[in-house]
């Protein structure tokens, strides 16, 4: 496998402990660096890493062993870190959204391609058994033509969990830019790219009130729209309806469903690796749950990273920044149409990503992920 791939960590907030868990025993990538704004973290974090140095993000950019920058920021940072680690020579893999905004996310695209660097991007749930064996369901032709689809994600908010959930409420959080990337990156995945959007979106209240945590009974303003809902027509004519909303309590309809002539697919949530697939065909009597067939088992958050490190010139990450970019422009266009009232046409388009084939634990997690 050669030497491990060497990574730097900017970013150590909530999310940063489920990417620490996958890579950092991991032999294909060593964790060289971490840093973050809270110094303190920064040494927590390293005293769990065997040989990181907890430092400064300008120190970290300027290390020549880090190959790879791991951009764990809150939304509003990400153009910013990753444009740095882009001009410092480095490889990118970045939280979710891209960028807050459709310039930035093509900026850091751009300056990519002219240093000769590779982005990844999450969300890399899309390449667990979840998603992936949707996708050979519909590939296979177990739905027949594919007509529509319909994604839904409906919670009372963050803020409910969440100590510190302000970002969550400003320009780059609400439910389609926080939670959206999951479900957009899985349609994009399942029915390929989206040519045109119309959206509509409304705010039920002004303001939230942290559940937990030291700040618990703050009161936070609330400065985007919270309920989202939209049409997105795909490349192929498959129409697929997305809500995404702060504002409800719960709802009982499946993450993901698609609709073919011969069958109807539930997908499991978009924000999970894993979870039941479920085909009832025409003619049939009941939902039928397929067994796993294509995905990486078991997998976690890192795994896009780690088939970042291990893609070649055969094929572009899975989880890759063109992608990450078609789905930016996607969400932030639904937001665009809601406020102009008008369908948008995109200008950004992408292939579907390689499928992956069947991977059990043992190969990815000991080994590293396949470049196949």
């Amino acid at each position: 496998m050669g030497d491990p791939h060497r990574v730097g960590v900017v970013g150590l907030g909530v999310i940063s402990r489920a990417y620490l868990n996958t890579l950092a025993d991991h032999p294909a990538v060593r964790i060289v660096a971490v840093a973050d704004l809270d110094a303190a973290r920064s040494a927590a974090a390293a005293a769990l890493i065997p040989g990181a140095e907890a430092c400064g993000v300008e120190r970290l950019l300027d290390r020549p062993d880090v190959q790879t920058v791991l951009n764990l920021t809150i939304p509003a940072a990400h153009a910013e870190i990753s444009l740095g680690a882009i001009d410092a020579g480095k490889n990118l893999y970045v939280e979710k959204p891209l960028a807050v905004t459709f310039p930035d996310g093509r900026a850091t695209i751009d300056r990519a391609a002219s240093a000769g660097v590779r982005v990844g991007c999450a969300p890399d749930t899309v390449l667990g058994t979840g998603t992936q064996t949707a996708r050979a369901a519909i590939d296979g032709g177990l739905i027949g033509r594919p007509l529509s689809a319909s994604a839904v994600m409906v919670t009372a908010g963050h803020e409910r969990w969440h100590p510190h959930p302000d970002f969550y409420y400003t320009p780059g959080g609400g439910p389609l830019l926080d939670m959206g990337p999951y479900y957009v990156s899985a349609l994009v995945n399942l029915l390929g790219p989206v040519r045109a959007v119309i959206g509509a979106a409304g705010r039920l209240r002004a303001e939230r009130v942290i559940g937990s945590g030291p700040r618990v009974g703050e009161r936070i303003p609330v400065t985007v729209d919270t309920h989202v809902s939209g049409v997105l027509e795909h490349a192929d004519g498959v129409l697929s309806t997305i809500t995404t909303s702060f504002d409800g309590v719960a709802t009982t309809a499946a993450p993901i469903e698609v609709h073919g002539e011969t069958g109807t697919l539930a997908v499991p949530d978009p924000n999970r690796f894993d979870g039941e697939v479920r085909l009832f065909a025409l003619g049939g009597t009941g939902w039928r749950v397929l067994e796993p067939c294509a995905g990486y088992v078991d997998a976690s958050r890192g795994v896009g990273l780690l088939d970042l490190v291990g893609a070649d010139d055969r094929r572009t990450p899975r989880a890759g920044g063109e992608l990450a970019l078609h789905v930016l422009e996607t969400m932030t266009a639904l937001l665009r149409s809601a406020a102009e009232g008008r369908r948008i046409e995109l200008t950004t388009t992408v292939e579907r990503p390689a499928s992956v084939p069947l991977t059990p634990a043992g190969d990815w997690k000991a080994r590293g992920v396949p470049g196949s």
